[in-house]
């Protein structure tokens, strides 16, 4: 959870709340400070309950196991999981380029009976839960876990074999739309990309930014689908 500073000398007390509220909980954890670091970690304190940070996580019938003090998760973003994997066609191969625990990837395998799903993470506990979550969710003949860093791996191993590549990285997703791009068939293909529109900013430049960098890699944009 998240408590506003004016409920900070009270959170403990908030987290039994929690607790006795939903008996199936066995912990409440307090965010302790901003996501940061190669990994997008944040720290935690454990305001009830069992002092732990690992769990599993259930979304669209799919199970993860993850802890948050290692690797990056967000459940918040269970529907953009769902509506990924619901616009892949089958017979594609997809490249999840900072696949973390694996929600977009094994869901999309989950989904689909002719895949092949290649997954990039640069955390070597965001593969190891990976390649325990491809086993748990009975993926290990669609979905394949590389650890290592997404320019390299493309430029190395998966040159020109995607049809759609997913870089939920929004950060700094910009400076990877090259690799994006040596990635996707060179009959073209779908690029799922992501970024933080800032207030001083606005969607277009976004658009604008996201379109020269797809020029510079000697690719172009046929449409903007959504």
């Amino acid at each position: 959870i998240e408590t506003p500073p004016e409920l900070e000398p009270y959170k403990k007390v908030v987290g039994e709340a929690i607790l006795k509220t939903h008996e199936n909980l066995r912990t409440v954890l307090a965010k302790a400070s901003a996501i940061g670091g190669t990994y997008r970690l944040r720290e935690f304190d454990t305001i009830a309950g069992e002092p732990k940070t690992q769990t599993i996580h259930k979304e669209y019938g799919c199970q993860y196991y993850v802890d948050l003090a290692k690797v990056y998760f967000s459940p918040r973003l269970s529907y953009e999981h769902q509506r990924v994997a619901s616009l892949v066609k089958d017979g594609e191969t997809v490249i999840d380029l900072f696949a973390g625990i694996g929600p977009f990837s094994i869901l999309v395998a989950k989904t689909h009976e002719n895949v092949e799903v290649y997954t990039v993470d640069l955390n070597p506990h965001a593969i190891e839960f990976l390649k325990r979550n491809i086993r748990l969710n009975r993926a290990e003949n669609k979905v394949y876990a590389i650890l290592g860093d997404a320019k390299q791996v493309i430029e190395e191993k998966l040159s020109g074999v995607a049809d759609r590549v997913i870089m939920n990285l929004p950060e700094k997703a910009l400076e990877f739309v090259d690799t994006a791009c040596k990635a996707i068939k060179s009959k073209g293909g779908i690029i799922h990309f992501y970024s933080f529109v800032s207030a001083f900013d606005s969607m277009e430049n976004v658009k604008l930014r996201f379109e020269e960098a797809v020029e510079e890699s000697g690719r172009k944009i046929e449409e903007i689908l959504f």
